[in-house]
C-alpha cells in the first residue's frame, strides 16, 4: 500500500466497530513492541548500554516495567 493510498483510507471515516478493532490492534502491537524491546534491553551487555547512553540501573528499571505501562 502506498503512502497516498493510506492517506486516502485515513480520510474516510471508519464504521464504529472498525475503529474499535483498529485501536485494539494498534494497542496490542504497541504492547508487543514494548515487551520485545524491554526483553532485549534486559539482555544487553554493560558496554552496549553505555554506548546508547543508559546506566545499568535505568536499563534495569525500564526492563522491569510491565508491557502495558509506557
Amino acid at each position: 500500500m502506498s503512502y497516498n493510498q493510506a492517506l486516502a483510507l485515513n480520510a474516510q471515516p471508519l464504521p464504529p466497530i472498525s475503529r474499535v478493532l483498529v485501536s485494539l490492534a494498534l494497542t496490542v502491537a504497541a504492547w508487543e513492541l514494548r515487551h520485545r524491546t524491554r526483553k532485549q534491553l534486559a539482555q544487553m551487555p554493560k558496554h552496549m548500554l553505555r554506548d546508547i547512553g543508559l546506566s545499568e540501573s535505568h536499563a534495569e528499571h525500564e526492563a522491569e516495567k510491565p508491557f502495558w505501562r509506557a
